[in-house]
Protein backbone atom coordinates (compact mmCIF):
# COMPACT_ATOMS: atom_id res chain seq x y z
CA UNK A 1 0.00 0.00 0.00
CA UNK A 2 1.62 3.54 -0.83
CA UNK A 3 1.03 6.71 -1.97
CA UNK A 4 0.19 7.76 -5.64
CA UNK A 5 3.74 9.24 -6.19
CA UNK A 6 5.10 5.83 -5.54
CA UNK A 7 7.23 4.18 -8.35
CA UNK A 8 6.81 0.79 -10.00
CA UNK A 9 8.26 -1.95 -12.50
CA UNK A 10 6.35 -2.29 -15.45
CA UNK A 11 6.25 -5.80 -14.58
CA UNK A 12 4.30 -4.92 -11.07
CA UNK A 13 2.47 -2.08 -12.40
CA UNK A 14 -1.47 -2.22 -12.98
CA UNK A 15 -1.63 1.03 -15.60
CA UNK A 16 -3.58 -0.12 -18.71
CA UNK A 17 -4.90 -3.53 -16.82
CA UNK A 18 -8.34 -4.47 -16.33
CA UNK A 19 -11.11 -2.61 -14.74
CA UNK A 20 -14.55 -3.78 -13.65
CA UNK A 21 -18.00 -1.28 -13.36
CA UNK A 22 -17.05 0.75 -10.11
CA UNK A 23 -21.32 1.96 -9.94
CA UNK A 24 -24.29 0.18 -10.87
CA UNK A 25 -27.86 1.02 -11.29
CA UNK A 26 -30.21 -1.77 -9.70
CA UNK A 27 -33.37 -1.53 -11.50
CA UNK A 28 -36.22 -3.74 -9.68
CA UNK A 29 -39.39 -4.80 -12.07
CA UNK A 30 -41.92 -6.96 -10.84
CA UNK A 31 -40.53 -10.22 -12.87
CA UNK A 32 -36.83 -9.23 -12.76
CA UNK A 33 -34.06 -7.41 -11.48
CA UNK A 34 -31.71 -5.73 -13.74
CA UNK A 35 -28.11 -4.62 -13.08
CA UNK A 36 -26.14 -2.39 -15.39
CA UNK A 37 -22.92 -0.24 -15.27
CA UNK A 38 -23.66 3.72 -14.88
CA UNK A 39 -20.90 4.38 -17.34
CA UNK A 40 -22.08 1.95 -19.90
CA UNK A 41 -25.73 1.66 -19.33
CA UNK A 42 -26.15 -1.22 -22.48
CA UNK A 43 -23.32 -3.75 -20.59
CA UNK A 44 -25.12 -5.59 -17.69
CA UNK A 45 -27.73 -8.84 -16.97
CA UNK A 46 -30.84 -9.59 -15.70
CA UNK A 47 -31.89 -12.20 -13.18
CA UNK A 48 -35.23 -13.37 -13.07
CA UNK A 49 -37.19 -12.86 -10.22
CA UNK A 50 -39.09 -16.04 -9.72
CA UNK A 51 -36.14 -18.83 -11.15
CA UNK A 52 -32.62 -16.70 -10.87
CA UNK A 53 -32.27 -17.28 -14.36
CA UNK A 54 -29.24 -14.53 -15.08
CA UNK A 55 -29.59 -13.35 -18.40
CA UNK A 56 -26.89 -10.79 -20.22
CA UNK A 57 -28.92 -7.60 -21.67
CA UNK A 58 -29.01 -7.60 -25.40
CA UNK A 59 -29.95 -4.59 -27.32
CA UNK A 60 -32.79 -2.32 -26.05
CA UNK A 61 -33.41 -5.15 -23.95
CA UNK A 62 -35.68 -3.37 -21.18
CA UNK A 63 -38.91 -3.22 -19.62
CA UNK A 64 -41.61 -1.04 -21.27
CA UNK A 65 -42.97 -0.17 -17.91
CA UNK A 66 -40.78 1.55 -15.55
CA UNK A 67 -39.14 -0.10 -12.41
CA UNK A 68 -40.46 0.16 -8.99
CA UNK A 69 -37.83 0.93 -7.81
CA UNK A 70 -33.85 2.24 -8.69
CA UNK A 71 -30.82 2.55 -6.90
CA UNK A 72 -26.98 2.53 -7.09
CA UNK A 73 -24.99 -0.55 -5.64
CA UNK A 74 -21.44 -1.10 -5.96
CA UNK A 75 -21.05 -4.38 -6.73
CA UNK A 76 -22.39 -7.89 -7.34
CA UNK A 77 -20.99 -10.19 -4.57
CA UNK A 78 -22.18 -13.48 -6.54
CA UNK A 79 -25.98 -15.37 -6.27
CA UNK A 80 -26.59 -18.66 -4.19
CA UNK A 81 -29.38 -21.21 -5.20
CA UNK A 82 -31.90 -22.17 -2.07
CA UNK A 83 -34.47 -24.54 -1.51
CA UNK A 84 -37.00 -21.88 -3.38
CA UNK A 85 -34.98 -19.90 -5.94
CA UNK A 86 -32.13 -17.61 -6.26
CA UNK A 87 -30.67 -14.80 -4.02
CA UNK A 88 -28.15 -12.32 -5.09
CA UNK A 89 -25.99 -10.56 -3.01
CA UNK A 90 -24.61 -7.16 -3.74
CA UNK A 91 -22.74 -4.10 -1.87
CA UNK A 92 -25.01 -1.25 -1.37
CA UNK A 93 -22.48 0.82 0.39
CA UNK A 94 -18.44 0.71 0.98
CA UNK A 95 -15.60 3.05 2.45
CA UNK A 96 -12.42 3.71 0.49
CA UNK A 97 -9.37 3.25 3.11
CA UNK A 98 -6.24 3.09 1.26
CA UNK A 99 -4.74 2.34 -2.27
CA UNK A 100 -2.71 -0.34 -3.32
CA UNK A 101 0.09 0.40 -5.54
CA UNK A 102 -1.95 3.53 -6.39
CA UNK A 103 -5.39 1.98 -7.20
CA UNK A 104 -8.16 2.77 -4.35
CA UNK A 105 -9.53 -0.48 -1.89
CA UNK A 106 -12.93 -0.48 -0.72
CA UNK A 107 -14.31 -1.79 2.49
CA UNK A 108 -17.85 -3.47 2.31
CA UNK A 109 -19.87 -1.16 4.48
CA UNK A 110 -23.38 -3.21 4.48
CA UNK A 111 -24.67 -6.02 1.90
CA UNK A 112 -28.26 -6.82 0.77
CA UNK A 113 -29.26 -10.51 -0.65
CA UNK A 114 -32.12 -9.65 -3.83
CA UNK A 115 -34.74 -12.50 -3.39
CA UNK A 116 -35.62 -14.37 -6.31
CA UNK A 117 -37.91 -17.09 -5.04
CA UNK A 118 -40.73 -16.98 -6.18
CA UNK A 119 -41.26 -20.61 -5.88
CA UNK A 120 -41.83 -20.66 -2.40
CA UNK A 121 -45.39 -20.42 -2.20
CA UNK A 122 -45.13 -24.23 -4.39
CA UNK A 123 -43.10 -25.50 -1.29
CA UNK A 124 -44.04 -28.25 1.16
CA UNK A 125 -44.33 -27.02 4.31
CA UNK A 126 -40.94 -28.60 5.65
CA UNK A 127 -39.23 -26.85 2.75
CA UNK A 128 -40.38 -23.22 3.73
CA UNK A 129 -39.22 -24.14 7.35
CA UNK A 130 -35.99 -24.68 5.90
CA UNK A 131 -35.58 -21.92 3.96
CA UNK A 132 -37.14 -19.56 6.87
CA UNK A 133 -34.01 -20.79 8.36
CA UNK A 134 -31.42 -20.28 5.51
CA UNK A 135 -32.97 -16.70 4.53
CA UNK A 136 -31.69 -16.33 8.59
CA UNK A 137 -28.43 -17.32 7.93
CA UNK A 138 -28.17 -15.10 5.04
CA UNK A 139 -28.81 -12.12 7.01
CA UNK A 140 -25.77 -13.04 9.39
CA UNK A 141 -23.79 -13.04 5.34
CA UNK A 142 -24.91 -9.90 4.95
CA UNK A 143 -22.89 -8.05 7.86
CA UNK A 144 -20.08 -10.34 7.54
CA UNK A 145 -17.15 -8.37 9.08
CA UNK A 146 -13.89 -7.57 7.19
CA UNK A 147 -14.27 -7.81 3.15
CA UNK A 148 -12.14 -5.32 0.66
CA UNK A 149 -12.06 -5.15 -2.85
CA UNK A 150 -10.54 -2.89 -5.42
CA UNK A 151 -12.14 -2.67 -8.88
CA UNK A 152 -8.77 -1.29 -10.47
CA UNK A 153 -6.30 -4.54 -9.19
CA UNK A 154 -6.05 -7.48 -7.54
CA UNK A 155 -5.46 -7.55 -3.69
CA UNK A 156 -4.78 -11.19 -3.21
CA UNK A 157 -1.43 -11.64 -4.42
CA UNK A 158 1.64 -10.31 -2.01
CA UNK A 159 4.01 -8.24 -3.42
CA UNK A 160 6.85 -10.52 -4.01
CA UNK A 161 4.44 -12.88 -6.18
CA UNK A 162 3.00 -10.19 -7.95
CA UNK A 163 6.01 -8.74 -8.96
CA UNK A 164 7.33 -12.00 -11.00
CA UNK A 165 4.23 -12.00 -12.92
CA UNK A 166 4.72 -12.03 -16.69
CA UNK A 167 3.59 -9.07 -18.58
CA UNK A 168 -0.34 -8.78 -19.61
CA UNK A 169 -1.06 -10.60 -16.43
CA UNK A 170 -2.42 -7.59 -15.22
CA UNK A 171 -4.52 -7.27 -18.55
CA UNK A 172 -6.69 -10.35 -17.02
CA UNK A 173 -9.83 -10.39 -15.52
CA UNK A 174 -9.33 -9.48 -12.20
CA UNK A 175 -10.85 -12.57 -10.58
CA UNK A 176 -8.39 -14.56 -13.16
CA UNK A 177 -5.69 -12.44 -11.50
CA UNK A 178 -6.52 -13.78 -7.71
CA UNK A 179 -5.59 -16.70 -5.45
CA UNK A 180 -8.55 -18.50 -5.16
CA UNK A 181 -7.27 -19.37 -1.86
CA UNK A 182 -8.23 -15.58 -0.80
CA UNK A 183 -11.64 -15.39 -2.57
CA UNK A 184 -14.00 -14.99 0.10
CA UNK A 185 -16.78 -14.76 -2.82
CA UNK A 186 -15.40 -17.86 -4.96
CA UNK A 187 -18.47 -19.94 -4.58
CA UNK A 188 -20.96 -17.12 -5.08
CA UNK A 189 -19.02 -16.32 -7.99
CA UNK A 190 -19.36 -19.30 -10.36
CA UNK A 191 -23.28 -18.44 -12.21
CA UNK A 192 -21.27 -14.82 -13.21
CA UNK A 193 -18.05 -16.52 -14.17
CA UNK A 194 -20.41 -18.59 -16.04
CA UNK A 195 -22.38 -16.12 -18.14
CA UNK A 196 -18.80 -14.14 -18.88
CA UNK A 197 -19.72 -11.53 -16.98
CA UNK A 198 -15.90 -10.11 -16.52
CA UNK A 199 -16.37 -7.04 -15.92
CA UNK A 200 -19.06 -7.46 -13.00
CA UNK A 201 -17.01 -10.26 -11.22
CA UNK A 202 -15.88 -8.80 -8.27
CA UNK A 203 -13.42 -10.62 -5.64
CA UNK A 204 -13.39 -9.85 -2.26
CA UNK A 205 -10.80 -10.51 0.57
CA UNK A 206 -11.68 -11.53 3.87
CA UNK A 207 -8.89 -9.71 6.18
CA UNK A 208 -7.71 -7.02 6.61
CA UNK A 209 -5.54 -3.25 5.08
CA UNK A 210 -4.58 -1.25 7.16
CA UNK A 211 -2.59 2.24 6.29
CA UNK A 212 -2.58 6.05 6.49
CA UNK A 213 -6.31 6.22 5.25
CA UNK A 214 -7.78 3.92 7.31
CA UNK A 215 -6.09 4.95 10.79
CA UNK A 216 -3.91 7.46 10.41
CA UNK A 217 -1.30 5.09 11.73
CA UNK A 218 0.95 4.37 9.30
CA UNK A 219 3.19 7.51 7.87
CA UNK A 220 6.19 7.77 9.64
CA UNK A 221 9.08 10.52 9.62
CA UNK A 222 11.88 8.56 10.41
CA UNK A 223 15.12 10.74 10.82
CA UNK A 224 13.28 12.88 7.90
CA UNK A 225 12.71 10.41 5.68
CA UNK A 226 9.05 9.77 4.98
CA UNK A 227 7.87 6.38 4.95
CA UNK A 228 4.01 4.50 4.73
CA UNK A 229 3.83 1.32 6.33
CA UNK A 230 0.88 -1.02 5.82
CA UNK A 231 -0.59 -4.25 7.01
CA UNK A 232 -2.26 -6.34 4.65
CA UNK A 233 -3.63 -10.04 5.98
CA UNK A 234 -5.38 -12.71 3.60
CA UNK A 235 -7.76 -15.09 5.43
CA UNK A 236 -7.88 -18.69 3.95
CA UNK A 237 -11.37 -20.10 2.83
CA UNK A 238 -10.82 -23.26 2.76
CA UNK A 239 -11.38 -24.14 6.09
CA UNK A 240 -13.50 -20.94 7.18
CA UNK A 241 -15.46 -20.69 10.73
CA UNK A 242 -15.49 -19.90 13.43
CA UNK A 243 -13.38 -20.44 16.81
CA UNK A 244 -14.53 -23.26 18.25
CA UNK A 245 -16.47 -24.67 15.39
CA UNK A 246 -13.31 -24.62 13.31
CA UNK A 247 -10.17 -25.85 14.83
CA UNK A 248 -7.09 -28.14 13.74
CA UNK A 249 -6.64 -29.34 10.03
CA UNK A 250 -9.41 -31.20 7.70
CA UNK A 251 -8.47 -34.49 6.30
CA UNK A 252 -7.00 -32.41 3.09
CA UNK A 253 -4.79 -30.36 5.55
CA UNK A 254 -6.38 -26.97 5.38
CA UNK A 255 -6.15 -25.36 8.32
CA UNK A 256 -8.38 -23.11 10.63
CA UNK A 257 -7.95 -19.50 10.53
CA UNK A 258 -4.79 -19.42 7.56
CA UNK A 259 -3.99 -16.62 7.45
CA UNK A 260 -1.12 -15.04 5.14
CA UNK A 261 -0.27 -11.08 6.49
CA UNK A 262 1.96 -8.67 4.65
CA UNK A 263 3.94 -6.20 6.19
CA UNK A 264 4.83 -3.69 3.57
CA UNK A 265 7.37 -0.55 3.47
CA UNK A 266 7.94 2.28 1.60
CA UNK A 267 10.49 4.68 1.91
CA UNK A 268 12.67 6.66 0.27
CA UNK A 269 11.51 4.94 -3.32
CA UNK A 270 12.47 1.77 -2.05
CA UNK A 271 9.65 -0.79 -1.63
CA UNK A 272 9.87 -4.25 0.94
CA UNK A 273 7.43 -6.79 1.83
CA UNK A 274 8.10 -9.21 4.80
CA UNK A 275 5.52 -12.15 4.60
CA UNK A 276 4.15 -14.47 8.10
CA UNK A 277 1.68 -16.81 8.19
CA UNK A 278 -0.72 -18.53 10.97
CA UNK A 279 -2.64 -20.63 10.95
CA UNK A 280 -4.40 -23.78 13.68
CA UNK A 281 -2.29 -26.62 14.80
CA UNK A 282 -2.69 -28.88 11.56
CA UNK A 283 -3.92 -31.85 13.41
CA UNK A 284 -7.20 -33.08 13.56
CA UNK A 285 -8.30 -32.20 16.56
CA UNK A 286 -11.68 -30.90 18.52
CA UNK A 287 -12.25 -28.60 21.26
CA UNK A 288 -16.19 -28.83 21.33
CA UNK A 289 -18.06 -26.35 23.51
CA UNK A 290 -20.31 -27.96 26.47
CA UNK A 291 -20.74 -24.51 28.77
CA UNK A 292 -18.11 -24.97 30.78
CA UNK A 293 -15.22 -21.82 30.30
CA UNK A 294 -12.36 -23.96 28.35
CA UNK A 295 -13.70 -27.29 27.07
CA UNK A 296 -11.69 -29.94 26.53
CA UNK A 297 -9.04 -30.74 23.58
CA UNK A 298 -8.71 -33.95 21.96
CA UNK A 299 -7.55 -35.26 18.79
CA UNK A 300 -9.19 -37.44 16.67
CA UNK A 301 -8.25 -40.75 15.07
CA UNK A 302 -4.39 -40.23 16.68
CA UNK A 303 -2.89 -43.39 18.62
CA UNK A 304 -3.79 -41.58 22.29
CA UNK A 305 -6.10 -39.05 23.20
CA UNK A 306 -4.97 -36.19 25.00
CA UNK A 307 -6.63 -33.77 26.63
CA UNK A 308 -4.36 -30.19 27.08
CA UNK A 309 -2.16 -28.03 24.95
CA UNK A 310 1.11 -29.04 25.99
CA UNK A 311 -0.02 -32.42 24.92
CA UNK A 312 -1.30 -31.26 21.71
CA UNK A 313 1.69 -29.15 21.47
CA UNK A 314 3.85 -32.77 22.01
CA UNK A 315 1.55 -34.38 19.32
CA UNK A 316 2.59 -31.34 16.94
CA UNK A 317 6.07 -31.05 17.75
CA UNK A 318 6.09 -35.35 17.00
CA UNK A 319 4.56 -34.42 13.55
CA UNK A 320 7.49 -31.78 12.43
CA UNK A 321 10.18 -33.78 13.01
CA UNK A 322 8.88 -35.75 10.13
CA UNK A 323 9.13 -32.85 7.84
CA UNK A 324 12.27 -32.10 5.52
CA UNK A 325 13.03 -28.61 5.61
CA UNK A 326 11.44 -27.18 8.54
CA UNK A 327 12.28 -26.61 12.33
CA UNK A 328 9.94 -26.24 15.18
CA UNK A 329 10.27 -24.77 18.18
CA UNK A 330 8.01 -25.04 21.26
CA UNK A 331 7.39 -21.52 22.88
CA UNK A 332 5.60 -21.05 26.25
CA UNK A 333 4.20 -17.98 25.91
CA UNK A 334 2.49 -17.96 29.52
CA UNK A 335 5.41 -18.98 31.47
CA UNK A 336 7.78 -16.52 29.67
CA UNK A 337 6.11 -13.94 29.16
CA UNK A 338 3.23 -13.66 31.37
CA UNK A 339 1.01 -10.98 31.14
CA UNK A 340 3.59 -7.86 31.20
CA UNK A 341 6.98 -8.93 29.83
CA UNK A 342 6.43 -8.52 26.37
CA UNK A 343 10.53 -8.11 25.95
CA UNK A 344 11.07 -11.90 26.92
CA UNK A 345 9.98 -12.53 23.56
CA UNK A 346 13.78 -12.03 23.09
CA UNK A 347 14.12 -15.49 24.18
CA UNK A 348 12.13 -16.65 21.32
CA UNK A 349 14.15 -14.42 18.83
CA UNK A 350 17.45 -16.06 20.03
CA UNK A 351 16.58 -19.29 19.19
CA UNK A 352 15.51 -18.64 15.46
CA UNK A 353 17.36 -15.07 14.24
CA UNK A 354 19.55 -17.17 12.20
CA UNK A 355 17.18 -18.91 10.32
CA UNK A 356 14.85 -16.10 10.57
CA UNK A 357 17.24 -13.23 8.67
CA UNK A 358 18.37 -16.00 6.55
CA UNK A 359 14.75 -16.04 5.26
CA UNK A 360 15.14 -12.10 4.93
CA UNK A 361 12.64 -10.23 3.20
CA UNK A 362 11.53 -8.95 -0.08
CA UNK A 363 13.06 -5.11 -1.43
CA UNK A 364 13.08 -3.27 -4.78
CA UNK A 365 14.81 -0.28 -5.52
CA UNK A 366 13.67 2.55 -7.28
CA UNK A 367 14.57 1.49 -10.64
CA UNK A 368 12.08 -1.99 -9.88
CA UNK A 369 15.70 -3.67 -9.45
CA UNK A 370 15.46 -6.65 -6.67
CA UNK A 371 17.67 -6.34 -4.28
CA UNK A 372 16.54 -9.17 -1.63
CA UNK A 373 13.97 -12.17 -2.04
CA UNK A 374 12.18 -13.77 0.94
CA UNK A 375 13.48 -17.04 1.10
CA UNK A 376 11.41 -18.63 3.74
CA UNK A 377 8.49 -18.38 6.03
CA UNK A 378 7.64 -18.00 9.91
CA UNK A 379 4.42 -19.55 11.14
CA UNK A 380 3.42 -19.11 14.25
CA UNK A 381 0.74 -21.09 16.05
CA UNK A 382 -1.42 -20.57 19.59
CA UNK A 383 -4.59 -22.86 19.99
CA UNK A 384 -6.84 -19.73 18.66
CA UNK A 385 -4.16 -18.31 16.35
CA UNK A 386 -5.33 -14.83 17.65
CA UNK A 387 -3.65 -13.30 20.96
CA UNK A 388 -0.35 -14.29 21.10
CA UNK A 389 0.13 -15.30 17.97
CA UNK A 390 -0.28 -11.45 16.94
CA UNK A 391 2.05 -10.07 19.81
CA UNK A 392 4.69 -12.88 18.29
CA UNK A 393 4.11 -11.92 14.57
CA UNK A 394 4.37 -7.86 15.71
CA UNK A 395 7.99 -8.78 17.71
CA UNK A 396 9.04 -10.39 14.18
CA UNK A 397 7.70 -7.71 12.26
CA UNK A 398 9.46 -5.36 14.26
CA UNK A 399 12.77 -6.90 13.50
CA UNK A 400 12.61 -7.84 10.26
CA UNK A 401 11.53 -3.56 9.91
CA UNK A 402 14.80 -2.88 11.26
CA UNK A 403 16.86 -4.69 9.21
CA UNK A 404 15.07 -3.26 6.30
CA UNK A 405 15.52 0.41 6.91
CA UNK A 406 19.17 -0.35 8.12
CA UNK A 407 19.97 -2.30 4.47
CA UNK A 408 17.90 1.22 2.95
CA UNK A 409 20.26 3.14 4.53
CA UNK A 410 17.55 4.98 6.71
CA UNK A 411 18.65 3.58 9.92
CA UNK A 412 22.32 2.82 11.22
CA UNK A 413 23.69 -0.09 12.47
CA UNK A 414 23.08 0.56 15.89
CA UNK A 415 19.54 2.24 15.72
CA UNK A 416 16.12 0.57 15.79
CA UNK A 417 12.45 1.61 15.60
CA UNK A 418 11.42 1.66 18.65
CA UNK A 419 13.91 4.91 19.46
CA UNK A 420 11.50 6.70 17.06
CA UNK A 421 8.80 7.02 20.05
CA UNK A 422 5.98 8.71 17.99
CA UNK A 423 6.94 6.09 14.70
CA UNK A 424 6.75 3.36 17.37
CA UNK A 425 3.39 3.81 18.68
CA UNK A 426 2.42 4.06 15.19
CA UNK A 427 3.95 0.63 14.30
CA UNK A 428 2.57 -0.80 17.98
CA UNK A 429 -0.90 0.29 16.86
CA UNK A 430 -1.21 -0.65 13.32
CA UNK A 431 -0.47 -4.00 14.75
CA UNK A 432 -3.23 -3.98 17.07
CA UNK A 433 -5.53 -3.12 15.35
CA UNK A 434 -5.02 -5.57 12.63
CA UNK A 435 -5.12 -7.93 15.89
CA UNK A 436 -8.92 -6.84 16.70
CA UNK A 437 -9.76 -7.20 13.34
CA UNK A 438 -9.00 -10.97 13.00
CA UNK A 439 -10.00 -11.86 16.39
CA UNK A 440 -13.54 -10.19 15.21
CA UNK A 441 -13.44 -12.46 12.16
CA UNK A 442 -12.87 -15.96 13.96
CA UNK A 443 -13.74 -15.25 17.67
CA UNK A 444 -16.19 -12.45 17.42
CA UNK A 445 -14.55 -9.99 19.93
CA UNK A 446 -11.65 -8.01 20.08
CA UNK A 447 -8.11 -9.53 20.44
CA UNK A 448 -6.75 -10.37 23.71
CA UNK A 449 -3.52 -9.07 25.38
CA UNK A 450 -4.03 -6.09 22.96
CA UNK A 451 -2.27 -3.86 25.28
CA UNK A 452 1.63 -5.66 25.13
CA UNK A 453 1.37 -5.20 21.32
CA UNK A 454 0.15 -1.62 21.62
CA UNK A 455 1.98 -0.36 24.94
CA UNK A 456 4.43 -3.34 25.63
CA UNK A 457 2.79 -4.23 28.78
CA UNK A 458 -0.56 -4.65 30.71
CA UNK A 459 -2.41 -1.85 31.76
CA UNK A 460 -5.85 -1.67 34.04
CA UNK A 461 -8.29 -0.54 31.40
CA UNK A 462 -6.73 -3.42 29.01
CA UNK A 463 -7.43 -5.84 31.44
CA UNK A 464 -11.25 -5.04 32.19
CA UNK A 465 -11.13 -5.21 28.03
CA UNK A 466 -9.72 -8.31 27.99
CA UNK A 467 -11.99 -9.72 30.44
CA UNK A 468 -14.93 -8.65 28.57
CA UNK A 469 -14.01 -9.75 25.54
CA UNK A 470 -13.16 -12.98 27.32
CA UNK A 471 -16.85 -13.09 28.75
CA UNK A 472 -18.07 -12.54 25.23
CA UNK A 473 -16.20 -15.15 23.89
CA UNK A 474 -17.23 -17.50 26.34
CA UNK A 475 -21.12 -16.64 25.13
CA UNK A 476 -20.67 -16.51 21.65
CA UNK A 477 -18.72 -20.07 21.04
CA UNK A 478 -21.69 -21.44 23.79
CA UNK A 479 -24.92 -19.93 21.85
CA UNK A 480 -24.47 -17.97 18.74
CA UNK A 481 -21.48 -19.54 16.62
CA UNK A 482 -23.00 -22.84 15.95
CA UNK A 483 -25.67 -20.51 13.74
CA UNK A 484 -23.25 -18.47 12.45
CA UNK A 485 -20.79 -21.41 11.40
CA UNK A 486 -23.93 -22.69 9.51
CA UNK A 487 -24.26 -19.03 7.52
CA UNK A 488 -20.30 -19.51 6.86
CA UNK A 489 -20.71 -23.14 5.36
CA UNK A 490 -23.69 -22.39 3.25
CA UNK A 491 -21.73 -19.07 1.48
CA UNK A 492 -18.59 -20.64 1.15
CA UNK A 493 -20.26 -23.58 -0.47
CA UNK A 494 -18.56 -26.45 1.90
CA UNK A 495 -22.58 -26.99 2.17
CA UNK A 496 -24.62 -27.29 -0.99
CA UNK A 497 -28.66 -26.89 -1.03
CA UNK A 498 -30.26 -30.24 -1.90
CA UNK A 499 -34.18 -29.92 -2.55
CA UNK A 500 -34.30 -33.96 -3.27
CA UNK A 501 -32.27 -34.67 0.30
CA UNK A 502 -33.70 -34.72 3.91
CA UNK A 503 -34.02 -31.83 5.88
CA UNK A 504 -30.62 -30.88 7.87
CA UNK A 505 -32.86 -28.97 10.56
CA UNK A 506 -34.66 -31.51 11.37
CA UNK A 507 -33.28 -32.70 15.01
CA UNK A 508 -34.03 -35.20 17.71
CA UNK A 509 -33.08 -32.21 20.28
CA UNK A 510 -33.68 -28.42 20.81
CA UNK A 511 -34.30 -25.81 18.34
CA UNK A 512 -30.87 -24.28 18.34
CA UNK A 513 -32.90 -20.36 19.26
CA UNK A 514 -34.23 -22.04 22.48
CA UNK A 515 -30.47 -23.15 23.16
CA UNK A 516 -30.02 -19.71 25.14
CA UNK A 517 -32.83 -19.22 27.23
CA UNK A 518 -33.97 -22.98 28.25
CA UNK A 519 -29.77 -22.89 29.69
CA UNK A 520 -29.99 -19.53 31.11
CA UNK A 521 -33.57 -20.64 32.70
CA UNK A 522 -32.03 -23.74 34.23
CA UNK A 523 -28.99 -22.12 35.41
CA UNK A 524 -30.26 -18.99 37.32
CA UNK A 525 -33.35 -21.32 38.66
CA UNK A 526 -30.64 -23.86 40.15
CA UNK A 527 -29.09 -20.57 41.48
CA UNK A 528 -32.29 -19.18 42.60
CA UNK A 529 -33.49 -21.94 44.47
CA UNK A 530 -30.33 -22.83 46.15
CA UNK A 531 -30.34 -19.27 47.40
CA UNK A 532 -33.94 -19.05 48.67
CA UNK A 533 -33.93 -22.51 50.15
CA UNK A 534 -30.37 -21.61 52.04
CA UNK A 535 -31.95 -18.53 53.20
CA UNK A 536 -35.24 -19.95 54.71
CA UNK A 537 -33.11 -22.86 56.35
CA UNK A 538 -31.13 -19.99 58.06
CA UNK A 539 -34.80 -18.77 59.74
CA UNK A 540 -36.61 -21.30 60.42
CA UNK A 541 -34.96 -24.80 61.61
CA UNK A 542 -38.02 -26.90 60.96
CA UNK A 543 -37.81 -26.34 57.43
CA UNK A 544 -34.40 -27.34 57.41
CA UNK A 545 -35.12 -30.88 55.69
CA UNK A 546 -37.33 -28.98 52.74
CA UNK A 547 -34.46 -26.64 52.66
CA UNK A 548 -31.67 -29.63 52.10
CA UNK A 549 -34.19 -31.26 49.29
CA UNK A 550 -34.88 -28.56 47.46
CA UNK A 551 -30.73 -27.89 47.29
CA UNK A 552 -30.68 -31.43 46.53
CA UNK A 553 -32.97 -30.68 43.41
CA UNK A 554 -31.35 -27.32 42.49
CA UNK A 555 -28.05 -29.14 42.35
CA UNK A 556 -29.12 -31.92 40.34
CA UNK A 557 -30.46 -29.59 38.08
CA UNK A 558 -27.46 -27.94 37.87
CA UNK A 559 -25.25 -31.38 37.72
CA UNK A 560 -27.65 -32.11 34.74
CA UNK A 561 -27.04 -28.72 33.25
CA UNK A 562 -23.53 -29.33 33.13
CA UNK A 563 -23.49 -33.17 32.55
CA UNK A 564 -25.59 -32.07 29.17
CA UNK A 565 -23.78 -29.43 28.13
CA UNK A 566 -23.20 -29.81 24.99
CA UNK A 567 -26.82 -30.65 24.19
CA UNK A 568 -27.55 -26.85 25.46
CA UNK A 569 -24.94 -25.27 23.10
CA UNK A 570 -25.92 -23.48 19.68
CA UNK A 571 -24.02 -26.04 17.28
CA UNK A 572 -23.91 -26.47 13.38
CA UNK A 573 -26.06 -28.57 11.70
CA UNK A 574 -24.98 -28.26 8.20
CA UNK A 575 -21.55 -29.82 7.91
CA UNK A 576 -19.42 -31.49 9.97
CA UNK A 577 -16.34 -30.92 12.17
CA UNK A 578 -13.88 -32.01 9.24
Amino acid sequence: MEGESSSSSPSSSCSGGFKLYEELELREFRDRFVIRSKESPGDGFSIDRRDGTVESLGDGDDCAAGPSKASTIFGVVGTIRLLAGTYMLVISSRKEVGRFYGFPVYRVMSMRFLHCNEGLKFSSFQEKKDEAYFMTLLKLVESTPGLYYSYETDITLNLQRRFKLADGWMKKPIWKQADPRFVWNKNLLEELIEHKLDRFILPLLQGNILNNLSFQVAQLTLKSSPATMSLISRRCTRRLGTRMWRRGANLEGDVANFIETEQILDVEGFRSSLLQVRGSIPLLWEQIVDLSYKPQLRLIDHEQTHGGEGELSAAYAAEMQKLPNVRYISFDFHRVCGSSNFENLEILYEQISEDFEKQGYFLIDVGGKILEEQKGIIRSNCIDCLDRTNVTQSFLAQKSLDHQLRQIGVLTSSECISMFDEDYRKFRTLWAEQGDDISLEYAGTHALKGDLVRYGRQTLAGAIKDGMSALSRYYLNNFHDGIRQDAIDLVSGHYTVNRNGLSPFQLNGFDSLSYLPIASALLVGGLTMTTLTLSQAGRNSQQFLTSVVCAGVAAGVMAMVKVNGREFCSRPRLCGLL
